[in-house]
């Protein structure tokens, strides 16, 4: 997803010259007459300086992805081991610990992976690290018909719920690993030409894996690109990338967008709004009907999703695009999209917002209307997985803040406690049973008391929800949705 839809607070990206030295004697110094600068070469690992989120310099291990000479000066690109690629950067030399090198193992020959040569020979061994939930087989899980009863419900009785012996909660399980939520046991052998954009991180190589854009221009707004994406060769090596904010469409320069706006008389995306309340709305845009758009939208979305990879056939999808409107027309916020017949339930399958409107609340807004799309549809849905670092984040804000807004309005009745089944949630609010399940669990709700299943309320999580509530300004009008859905199993062809 994205799939990124808010930014982690702090983690942003310094440009060459702006880390200060740490303490204590120059990196460059002290390592260089063990290993000369001619020897740094691409797949070597040492210590890089960087600057923290709290503003302090710290030295991660990083891998020398490629080295580039301008001027008689060497610059070295770096990706910070355990970091998220969005950080990976151009260094000067002077950030570099030399004492500490690790230069590439030797291999006889080129590994392989799925018969595939890998993207360089000489790198040190890489592992695909996948991070699970564990629930212990002794916890029992919950069945999506049995009620559970929700306890307490009113009064002041509340009271703070033990973790059960046997359950492992992770702690950092939102923000780390862009795999967190792969159902799948390893990566898939080939991704699939239609339908999914999962990428199969299997054919990563050197070039994919590097930035290879240094800037674009939307509108108003330049952003910097977290990842790579596959613009034209030509347009790759210029300061900065123009782009008409209503088409899409990119140009070489300033001059080349001002023509273009001449001619352009988009001032909002192709297809159908669907939506709008006050100065929000979507459209909905179908990827074959408007296909220049969908490609050009997805080479940019694919600047800010390291996770998802791109086909140019964008005919089986549905792109719904969030905008604000002012006086210039329908400015782009951010977008999801889904394919048009999903075997798995997915009702999502890339979803963004942009940089300048992350940590504004429209990620939530994005997830909430694709589950209000899937309440007038009759359907539950779930994102496509995994999620990104970012995405899973929103998500699971969203499913919790939806599931105990839920739980939170049941009333009791004659006395007795208000009783729910997960089939019951997943119905009223169009998610999963198995997020539903998921989010319980990790809000660890869930408890097993005299023989049935209770959802236990603590005073923090009710205070922490209410906090949250307050916070969140921006909400779905289901009233000003004007969407009808497609059958789209009965249609010759898109």
């Amino acid at each position: 997803m994205a799939e990124v839809v808010s930014p982690v607070p702090g983690a942003g990206r310094r440009e060459p010259g702006e880390v200060g030295r740490a303490r204590g004697p120059p990196a460059a110094d002290c390592g260089a007459a063990l290993c000369p600068q001619g020897e740094i070469i691409e797949g070597c690992r040492l210590p890089v300086l960087r600057r923290n989120q709290d503003n302090e310099d710290e030295w991660p291990l990083a891998e020398i992805l490629s080295v580039k000479d301008i001027s008689g000066r060497k610059l070295f690109y770096v990706h910070y081991i355990d970091f998220n690629k969005r950080l990976d950067e151009w260094v000067t030399h002077e950030r570099l610990d030399l004492k500490k090198i690790q230069f590439p193992k030797k291999e006889a020959k080129t590994p392989t992976k799925n018969g595939l040569p890998g993207s360089r020979p000489g790198s040190p061994e890489r592992e695909v690290k996948r991070k699970v939930e564990v629930v212990s087989p002794a916890t029992p899980v919950p069945s999506e018909t049995a009620p559970a009863s929700v306890f307490p419900q009113n009064g002041s009785a509340r009271r703070a719920v033990a973790a059960q012996p046997g359950r492992k909660r992770k702690s950092n399980c939102l923000g780390t690993d862009e795999d967190s939520q792969d159902s799948s046991d390893g990566i898939p052998s080939a991704p699939r030409m239609t339908g999914s954009l999962v990428s199969d991180r299997s054919h990563d190589d050197i070039v994919t894996r590097m930035k290879n854009i240094e800037c674009i221009e939307l509108g108003r707004h330049r952003l910097k690109p977290w990842y790579f994406s596959p613009y034209p060769q030509e347009l790759t090596t210029l300061p900065v990338l123009y782009l008409c904010e209503f088409c899409l469409k990119y140009g070489r320069s300033l001059k080349c967008l001002q023509r273009h706006l001449t001619k352009c008389d988009l001032r909002h995306p192709p297809g159908n709004e669907i939506y709008r309340k006050g100065t929000i709305s979507f459209f909905e845009i179908d990827g074959r009907k408007n296909k220049s758009y969908s490609q050009n939208l997805c080479l940019l979305a694919k600047c800010f999703l390291d996770h998802k990879t791109l086909y140019y056939d964008t005919d089986p999808f549905l792109f719904y695009v969030m905008t604000e409107y002012d006086c210039k027309g329908f400015h782009i916020v951010g977008y999801f999209s889904k394919e048009k017949e999903s075997t798995e339930d997915y009702n999502v399958a890339c979803i963004l917002t942009l940089p300048p409107y992350q940590r504004r609340g429209y990620g939530k807004l994005l997830i909430e209307f694709s589950y209000e799309l899937s309440k007038v549809e009759g359907k539950t849905g779930t994102p496509e997985k995994p999620l990104s670092d970012l995405g899973l984040l929103s998500y699971r804000s969203y499913w919790s803040q939806t599931i105990l807004e839920i739980l939170m309005g049941l009333k009791s009745e004659s006395g007795e406690r208000p009783q729910i089944t997960i089939n019951e949630i997943s119905e009223i609010t169009s998610i999963k049973k198995e997020d539903v399940i998921s989010t319980l669990q990790y809000l660890n709700l869930i408890n097993y008391y005299k023989g049935q299943y209770i959802l236990t309320l603590s005073e923090d999580i009710v205070d922490g929800h209410e906090r949250a509530m307050l916070k969140r300004l921006l909400r779905i009008d289901s009233k000003c949705l004007h969407f009808t859905p497609k059958d789209w199993s009965k249609r010759g062809k898109w």
